[in-house]
């Protein structure tokens, strides 16, 4: 399909929890500015599914985390599909008020032609999704690294051996082995050291 001088070019940045996708999607995006374009900046954590949806599995199921966490259909209505090819660029940022636990209905609003939608979260390379990224990240960091990244912003425990863990670094095992990210990611970046990240493999 041709693409079009106003149609949106549509970034997606994966990565486990911890990898660093939140600051390096606001980096890449302060990049993109300063270069003259125009961005829109969207969470995939504004999309999750109510509670009772993401723990109808049982809270500690790493399959509930794997399987249940996203609502992808309001994902690609409310934000994909309309920054995609022939798009309307009208778009929203959030489908869910996390605090809570309420649908959320925010504005719409409507993206400059040509705009580069920088969006960030886990499982972006899942089926539902693959085929959406004009360009794709996948951050590559160990677990032992993420998870003292958690630990330090969040409170939480810094081994991801530890059973308070299992429900997230299960879940994304399961992710990895199931999606294999890096095999799809257009880019593979070595994030292990976030100040200095290196690109590991594109294609």
């Amino acid at each position: 399909m041709p693409v079009r001088d106003e149609d949106c070019v549509r970034v997606g940045v994966d990565g486990v929890d911890g990898a660093g996708k939140t600051v390096f999607a606001d980096d890449l995006a302060e990049v993109l500015r300063s270069r003259g374009r125009t961005v829109v900046r969207v969470g995939a954590d504004a999309f999750l599914h109510p509670r009772a949806v993401r723990y109808r599995r049982g809270r500690d199921s790493p399959e509930g985390f794997w399987l249940d966490s996203y609502d992808y259909v309001a994902l690609r209505r409310r934000v994909l599909d309309p920054l995609g090819p022939d798009g309307s660029r009208r778009y929203q940022t959030a489908s869910l008020e996390l605090r809570t636990d309420q649908a959320s209905d925010p504005p719409v609003l409507t993206a400059a032609p040509g705009s580069v939608l920088v969006l960030d979260g886990l499982f972006l390379h899942r089926d539902e999704l693959v085929d959406v990224w004009d360009v794709s990240v996948f951050l590559q960091v160990p677990f032992e690294v993420s998870a003292a990244r958690m630990a330090s912003r969040d409170g939480s425990h810094p081994d991801p051996a530890h059973p308070s863990l299992a429900r997230y670094v299960q879940g994304q095992r399961l992710y990895l082995t199931t999606a294999q990210p890096e095999q799809r990611a257009h880019v593979v970046v070595d994030a292990t050291d976030l100040d200095a990240p290196v690109i590991a493999s594109h294609r």
